[in-house]
């Protein structure tokens, strides 16, 4: 396993539209394993593939809403589809392809996705709050498109890092 690259919002290759993924072997399998060190080393909540610089449609979300004695995991999500959304959240939003940036962004609160998983087996997975928001902000990657699209207004740094300290 491997870390890599993550490209930023100056990178064409964020633009454009990704490629299904048909061949569901040991390539595969690397680049998902190599997302899953990449977004843990980068402290994110989900990864796409283009933000590797690989035009394919595969994200990896980290699921937080876990039980307190539970451990959070990563759901690989493999040409999903969403399947339906409801309710409605706004909050702060950033990415790791756009480091240091953050907008307020209104999103679903619940998701319904049917995507494949490393093997290429159909699945369904719903999310809610954060997970919603996060496959939601993944899914638009694979179309080429990113949250600074959806913003309704950037944060600033003080709402960001809070007041300055006083000295």
């Amino acid at each position: 396993m491997a870390l890599r690259n993550i490209v930023t919002k100056e990178d064409k290759i964020l633009y454009k539209v990704c490629r299904p993924v048909v061949k569901f072997n040991d390539r595969l399998h690397q680049l998902l394993d190599d997302m899953a060190d990449t977004l843990s080393d980068a402290g994110g909540v989900g990864l796409a593939a283009p933000q590797v610089g690989v035009l394919r449609r595969a994200v990896l979300v980290l699921e937080t809403n876990v039980e307190e004695d539970e451990d959070e995991f990563i759901i690989e999500l493999i040409n999903p589809e969403i399947l339906e959304t409801s309710g409605e959240q706004v909050g702060a939003e950033g990415c790791l392809s756009v480091p240091g940036e953050y907008g307020v962004v209104r999103r679903p609160d619940h998701v319904k996705v049917k995507a494949q998983d490393r093997f290429g087996e159909w699945f369904e997975y719903e999310g809610e709050g954060l997970t919603a928001r996060c496959i939601l902000h993944e899914c638009d990657h694979l179309d080429g498109h990113l949250f600074l699209e959806k913003c309704e207004r950037m944060l600033t740094e003080e709402e960001i890092n809070g007041p300055a300290e006083e000295e």
